[in-house]
């Protein structure tokens, strides 16, 4: 529940004509759009996009105030999207909205620079809650999550096991070939020559001891979401 001084924070922002400029990444448009009915009036939403990639471009196009995205998405996972966001843009506030439940990955999320992390199946009302501390520049994490065991996580620093293995890069072709992308598809999307990808595909091969592309193609489709995390 909002108290008094947040309550007439939020008024007066409203008195005065603006509203924070909003924009929701899911590729569950049911999601999004229930996202939106939630947010408004009180913020103004600006967008809804459904892929990774999309989005990092959307937000340097519509400049919102906060990016409410999930962790699984196609083209390019979103802690990755919000990663290359925050380094363009420190100013932007992030929040996740996702199934991911792990204390771990919601502390990988507040390293990369989130304000807020809210799991899906809890009340949307935090929604509101995160959305409105991160405007103040506090953060906010799901009441759902194991408070301790994430500050744990943020102090001794250590990282999601993806963070452990695998290069952005990496990553990043490792889930675009789990959408059943081929080789020249992904250079095209990551706009890199051909032969860069056959490179990366050799290195993270090496890294994960995998001998085979049948192998490496099974290993991408079992960790679709980079995290180990389904959605």
């Amino acid at each position: 529940m909002m108290n008094s001084s947040s309550a007439n924070e939020v008024r007066a922002t409203l008195y005065r004509g603006w509203r924070p400029r909003i924009l929701i990444a899911d590729d569950h448009i049911l999601i999004a759009e229930a996202c939106k009915n939630v947010l408004e009036p009180e913020f103004q939403v600006v967008g809804i996009v459904a892929d990774g990639r999309r989005l990092v471009e959307l937000e340097t196009e519509l400049e919102p105030d906060v990016v409410i995205l999930d962790i699984s998405m196609p083209e390019l996972n979103g802690l990755d999207a919000g990663e290359q966001i925050k380094r363009r843009k420190p100013g932007t506030k992030l929040i996740y909205l996702t199934v991911a439940c792990g204390e771990d990955v919601a502390a990988e999320a507040l390293r990369r620079g989130a304000s807020g992390y809210v799991l899906k199946h809890g009340e949307l009302e935090e929604l509101r809650v995160a959305v409105r501390r991160a405007l103040r520049g506090e953060s906010y994490v799901s009441s759902l999550l194991d408070g301790d065991q994430v500050s744990m996580y943020l102090r001794t620093g250590a990282k999601h096991r993806r963070a452990k293995e695998l290069t952005a890069r990496q990553a990043e072709i490792l889930q675009l070939m789990a959408e059943g992308k081929r080789t020249k598809e992904i250079a095209n999307i990551l706009g890199v020559a051909y032969g860069t990808v056959l490179w990366h595909k050799s290195r993270t091969m090496d890294t994960l001891r995998i001998k085979t592309r049948a192998g490496l193609i099974d290993y991408a489709v079992r960790h679709h979401s980079i995290l180990g995390e389904s959605n």
